[in-house]
């Protein structure tokens, strides 16, 4: 049952009489549904977080690799070629953990949203 339904339910019940039993509002009140609203990972979310962690990276890209670990090779040739550089991972992780809690807390937002819509907010 939703809360318009249970305020139909008893204004109903006052067309009858001034006084509403309180176990008849328990027991309407148990029937009350909670609120189901699902967000799950669709492919449009799901491609917008791949781009803004993207964007994010590229945007971070001098501390994402580790510049004093880069090994260079002289060729034949007199080509200087890198021949090693390790990745800073908590770098990149730092910036990938940052975009989701941003999603995160959209999420719980509208969850809230969803919530006080339903049952009306609590202040």
């Amino acid at each position: 049952m939703k809360k318009e339904e249970l305020i139909a339910k008893l204004t109903g019940v006052k067309e009858y009489t001034n006084t509403v039993s309180i176990d008849f509002v328990l027991a309407a009140l148990g029937m009350l549904e909670e609120p189901t609203t699902k967000i799950g990972l669709t492919q449009e979310l799901a491609d917008e977080i791949a781009n803004k962690i993207e964007s994010c990276l590229d945007n971070n890209s001098d501390d994402l690799v580790d510049l004093d670990s880069a090994e260079f090779e002289l060729n034949y040739d007199n080509r200087i070629e890198l021949s090693r550089a390790e990745v800073n991972v908590s770098e990149i992780m730092e910036h990938v953990v940052a975009i989701i809690d941003d999603f995160v807390s959209e999420v719980e937002d509208l969850q809230v949203e969803a919530y006080n819509e339903n049952f009306g907010s609590e202040q």
